[in-house]
């Protein structure tokens, strides 16, 4: 599409003065009067034919295979001037859909063998199925007064996934650990009350872990070893309700959760554990069966991309109880979910109650940073003094809620964004170590 530029449009209006003192003074003259816009519209066409043409320039994409939530990634854009002249300055936009925030418009300037490469970072705002719709680029021709637009249709799609590079990082990290001679070190073989092996006892062993009848049978002293109990059951329920698809941070709250069930899963997974995935608004919207493995890591990343948002209030009743009949063994039941006040919290309660009668649970939850700065905020006027008691209420209510649960048995974690994985980690381990499933 070719159009003209606003200088060329003030060129016109700036004749118009002229154009009406000559209409006015010699009526006869009218066809003189013409004539600035003819030279100005001859300029234009002038201007039109020494610009680049539309079809003399290429794009190629190059983009990310994936996007992952919570993190950037950049996608480089090579735009090819093929023949012709070259453009001084081209305007560029990238477009696209809603599930990646649209970048920044670009000004490309300067050629290097004809090419320019455009370099812009994609940050996506939610899972699903992200797009690089199309790109505009705009230019104009050396007179500066006609400008020509071309628009790349790209129709690219790009899955926006959890975090699950973050998850990798994690894992390594928790996994290996540097020492100066390469040594890892073996974690499972000493703890626990599972029976692994006998072995000579030696100097630093714990002498109530001495097996007398063995030790009396071959006549030297022989210890017990013993290792972590495995192939337990490990169940991930998601809230995706309304309050848990709200942003924390510039991210939905049900992002952050995923992120830190997958660092769970992989290490539940690595250790023995079988894992599940369960996610509800209101009513049960991913079930899966029992996955074990490390190999089963991958599936359980895609049940959790299933996770869709919702604005629909959470069903407690109907998802735990639909959860409690799936679950054939004792569980540790990790639930994702967040309230607001005491009355929205009565059913989870009741329904969280029933399930510890034969489960274990793990309650995790953000802590409400938005009610933490208006408390902590200055009372300068009244109006930020009632916001201070009103937001104090509420986290007075909130710490009931959360008493209430640990006094039911249920293990609560409540803690910010950047501590909530390592926490959770920290958490699940204990229950392990304390043999409490």
């Amino acid at each position: 599409m070719i159009a003209p530029t606003l200088r060329a449009i003030w060129l016109m209006l700036l004749g118009l003065p002229v154009l009406l003192l000559v209409a006015v003074s010699a009526p006869g003259l009218w066809v003189i009067s013409g004539g600035w816009i003819a030279v100005i519209f001859g300029a234009m066409l002038v201007d039109i034919a020494l610009a680049p043409r539309r079809g003399a320039v290429s794009v190629e994409v190059d983009a990310p295979p994936v996007l992952y939530m919570n993190s950037e990634d950049e996608v480089s854009i090579k735009v090819t001037a093929m023949h012709g002249p070259l453009p001084q300055r081209v305007d560029a936009l990238l477009e696209t859909n809603e599930h990646i925030a649209a970048p920044n418009a670009a000004i490309l300037k300067g050629w290097a063998e004809r090419d320019h490469t455009l370099v812009r970072t994609l940050k996506p705002v939610r899972r699903g199925n992200g797009e690089l719709k199309r790109l505009w680029l705009d230019w104009t021709g050396p007179l500066g007064l006609a400008r020509v637009k071309r628009v790349e249709e790209l129709a690219l799609e790009i899955p926006v996934t959890p975090n699950t590079r973050w998850v990798q990082e994690e894992a390594v990290r928790l996994y290996t650990r540097d020492a100066d001679f390469g040594i890892k070190m073996q974690l499972e073989r000493g703890d626990g009350s599972e029976f692994d092996a006998l072995r000579e006892f030696s100097t630093g062993m714990d002498r109530r872990a001495i097996d007398w009848k063995h030790s009396a049978r071959h006549r030297q002293l022989l210890a017990k070893e013993f290792r972590t109990e495995r192939n337990h059951n490990i169940v991930f329920a998601f809230d995706t309700g309304r309050l848990m698809c709200e942003p924390l941070g510039g991210v939905p709250k049900i992002d952050r959760a995923i992120n830190a069930a997958l660092l769970l899963a992989y290490v539940s997974l690595r250790s023995g554990d079988k894992t599940a995935l369960f996610g509800f608004d209101a009513t049960p919207t991913v079930t899966s069966n029992v996955l074990s493995g490390v190999g089963a890591f991958p599936h359980m990343q895609q049940l959790a991309a299933k996770l869709d948002y919702s604005v629909e209030e959470a069903n407690y009743t109907l998802a735990l109880t639909s959860l409690a009949s799936r679950l054939e063994r004792r569980s540790l039941i990790v639930l994702f979910t967040d309230f607001v006040d005491t009355i929205s919290a009565e059913l989870m309660l009741e329904n969280v109650k029933r399930l510890m009668d034969r489960h274990l649970i793990i309650f995790a939850c953000f802590e409400d940073e938005q009610l933490a700065e208006m408390i902590d905020a200055e009372p300068r006027t009244a109006d930020l003094v009632s916001r201070a008691v009103i937001a104090d209420g509420l986290l007075k209510e909130r710490e009931l809620v959360l008493r209430k649960l640990e006094h039911l048995g249920v293990q609560v974690i409540q803690t910010r964004p950047e501590r909530f994985s390592a926490d959770l980690v920290s958490r699940y381990l204990d229950i392990k170590r304390r043999e409490m499933l």
